[in-house]
């Protein structure tokens, strides 16, 4: 799923894809997992999978790189996926928690192969985002 609001933010988010197309099951109202703060200019995506569709940071990134057709490759450890492009920059990334029913979010960690996410204006952002809007946002 995909949405784009009017302050340049774009949230990602593949948990549809792994949880009906993948594990053959309905969405749950509460799930975890990891995520990725990717900008291009003025554009920043906000990007969460499951833990089970991308256990490493590294393979979300690659998987959003996929999806949109950018370049790219995996490190010799295969930890870390390098965008070639240098208009894309991997800000840093971490792990949420997400409660549909509760209308929760929370944002926490680091990842070890991109850093910390950047968390300035981050809650702003995100309730900007209409699917997220109105949610309790917790950033860690």
């Amino acid at each position: 799923m995909v949405k784009k609001n009017n302050i340049g933010i774009i949230f990602i988010d593949y948990s549809e894809t792994y949880y009906m197309n993948v594990a053959k099951t309905a969405l749950p109202e509460s799930r975890a997992g990891k995520f990725v703060q990717i900008r291009k200019k003025a554009t920043e995506y906000l990007v969460f999978s499951p833990k089970e569709f991308a256990p490493y940071h590294a393979d979300l990134v690659g998987r959003f790189c996929s999806d949109k057709g950018i370049k790219g490759s995996y490190s010799d450890e295969g930890k870390r996926f390098n965008i070639h492009d240098t208009a894309w920059a991997v800000i840093g990334g971490g792990r949420f928690e997400m409660n549909i029913a509760k209308r929760y979010i929370r944002l926490y960690d680091n990842s070890m192969a991109y850093g910390r996410f950047d968390p300035a204006g981050l809650k702003e952002k995100i309730l900007s985002v209409d699917e997220l809007s109105g949610y309790d946002v917790k950033i860690e």
